[in-house]
């Protein structure tokens, strides 16, 4: 386990995840699973939770959270249906595909000598 300090948030590198998640963001605590550690797109996508905590604070964000969860059970949703639907998730995913996009986009516009 490693606690790693960013400039706006946390990384707990082998802290508690729930099961079936790879991470967890609390305000700008980010728990990750060790095997997950290396993911570019997984620590991007949980800064997009970071921000979002920021933006809505606790009541605010676990509202939009669980009631966009909850919605989409009631609507005969698995887990898995519902979670996807969530909007706070939705948004996390599309920036972090982003910006892994990008990233690979400047990635390979520099010349392998430079690499």
């Amino acid at each position: 386990m490693r606690l790693e300090r960013h400039a706006d948030h946390l990384v707990w590198v082998g802290g508690p995840v729930p099961r079936g998640s790879d991470a967890i963001t609390i305000g700008r605590l980010v728990s990750m699973r060790e095997s997950a550690a290396g993911s570019g797109y997984l620590h991007r996508h949980e800064l997009v939770h970071v921000r979002q905590w920021r933006r809505f604070g606790l009541v605010g964000f676990t509202v939009r959270y669980l009631a966009s969860y909850l919605a989409g059970r009631l609507r005969g949703k698995g887990h898995l249906g519902a979670y996807r639907r969530i909007p706070l998730e939705i948004e996390a995913d599309w920036i972090a595909r982003r910006m892994v996009a990008s990233a690979s986009t400047r990635d390979a516009s520099v010349p392998s000598s430079m690499s």
